[in-house]
Order: C-alpha cells, then structure tokens, then sequence
C-alpha cells in the first residue's frame, strides 16, 4: 500500500486528525447512550452464572462509578466498531486500487461478526473455566470468598477482550493481504513463530493446567490456519485482478 503521492505529508497527517476527531465524537455520543444501558447491562449480567452465584460489594466509594462509566465505554466501544474500521478504511483507501477499496469496504461486517464471535467464546468458556479454576483454588485454601464488582468486572474483562481481539486475525490477515502487506508464503514461514506466540497468549488467558490451555490454544491455531487459507485466496484473487489489469492495458498499447 503507498499513500497517494499528490498528497502532502501534512495532508495525510490533517486528513488522519480529522478521521480521528471524527471517531472520538462518535465514542463520545455513544458514551452518552452506554450511561442510559449501563445498569440494563450490569443487572443482566448479574443474572448470568457465574456472576448469579456470588454478591457483588463495592470497597471503594468510587467502585460503583467506575463500574458505571466502564460498562458505558465498553458500550461505545463495541457500538462504534464498525464506524471506527469505517474511518480507518478511508484513511486508508487512497493508497489502494478501486476493487482493493471495495473489497476492503467489504470486511468490516466481518470484523464486527468475528468480534461477536470471540466475545461470546470468551464469555460462555474461557472465562467460566477461568473462573471456576480460581474459585476451586480458593477453596482449597479455605478462604473467604467475598468479591467486589470491580475486581469481579476487571477479571472477566481481563480474559475477555483479548480473546475477543484474538478472532480479528482472519479479517486482519485478509485485510493486510488485500494491500499487499502480508502473503501467504510468508504467513507460512511465521507458522512456527506463530504457534509460539499462540501458546504463550493460551497460557496467559486460561488457568494455568493443560486441560485449559488446550480448549484455549486449539481455537487459537485453527483461527491462525483459517487466516492462512484465507490470505491464500485473497492473494490468488488479487494476483488474478493484476494480471487482468496488465492484459488490458496491454491490448490497449498495442
């Protein structure tokens, strides 16, 4: 991907502020709606197990309020996901072909679905078994367990979001594939590196026993693997387009 060369440094640099201001006022009003859903939120989680299965206690004046304005962020922030990819992609779309544009334009329902998928992955499995590890070793331990709803929230947010990121990796790849950033040779050769990196985020985001990071680890590789085949066809599907743009111009020459 090269930016459009009749453009000035400085123009990409206002054109990358006004997508970003542009982003900001959208979290911002989002923000606003997430104060109104905020408690809908946190009571619907409370009727969700684990979290129906414990009290939740505040040890800090401030606990309540920053549960409040967190689950509101976290709202915006899911809500403006697509319109934030939106601005990325025409922040982006001048250094890129009018099919790569379309077909970037493309991937950002994807984006969105994958994100719904790694959330409620992370939410219905990892973090049970997260959760359910702790609980165990407490347990054994005789301790008290007594949680309040800011460690409870930052210890499911914690495994959540990163898993959640983890299944962006197809739409990433087949994006960065599209510009001509990554091939799939190349996403070959990092297989071993790759795997490497997969188990050390498994090991991070499960409790520590096999068992865990297997259930964690597998999803992972498969979703590398899938990213894979699908750079593949991105590239073919490419390699095809330029091919066929280079006969044309040629027929046109001749």
């Amino acid at each position: 991907m090269e930016f459009d060369s009749s453009m000035p440094l400085m123009e990409h640099f206002k054109e990358l502020r006004k997508r970003l201001l542009r982003i900001f006022i959208m979290v911002a009003l989002s923000t606003g709606g997430g104060l109104f859903v905020s408690p809908i939120i946190l009571n619907h989680l409370k009727t969700i197990p684990p979290a129906s299965e414990i009290s939740w206690n505040v040890f800090s004046p401030w606990d309540g309020l920053r549960m409040y304005m967190n689950i509101a962020l976290l709202f915006a922030a899911a809500v403006t996901l697509p319109y934030i990819m939106y601005q990325i992609w025409q922040f982006v779309k001048s250094g890129l072909s009018r099919t790569e544009q379309k077909l970037a334009l493309r991937y950002i329902p994807y984006t969105v679905l994958c994100f719904a998928i790694g959330l409620s992955f992370a939410y219905y499995v990892v973090f049970p078994m997260s959760y359910s590890f702790t609980v165990t070793i407490s347990r054994k331990l005789e301790l008290v367990e007594t949680y309040g709803i800011s460690q409870y929230l930052g210890f499911m947010m914690n495994i959540i979001l990163p898993v959640s990121l983890a299944f962006e990796l197809p739409v990433v790849v087949m994006f960065l594939t599209t510009i001509g950033i990554l091939t799939p040779q190349r996403l070959r050769r990092m297989r071993r590196y790759a795997y490497l990196v997969l188990v050390i985020v498994s090991a991070l985001i499960s409790p520590p026993d096999f068992v865990s990071h297997f259930m964690v680890f597998i999803p992972l590789i498969v979703l590398y693997e899938i990213s894979v085949w699908l750079s593949g066809v991105v590239f073919r599907q490419r390699a095809e387009r330029q091919e066929a743009a280079l006969g044309t111009a040629g027929s046109i020459e001749y």
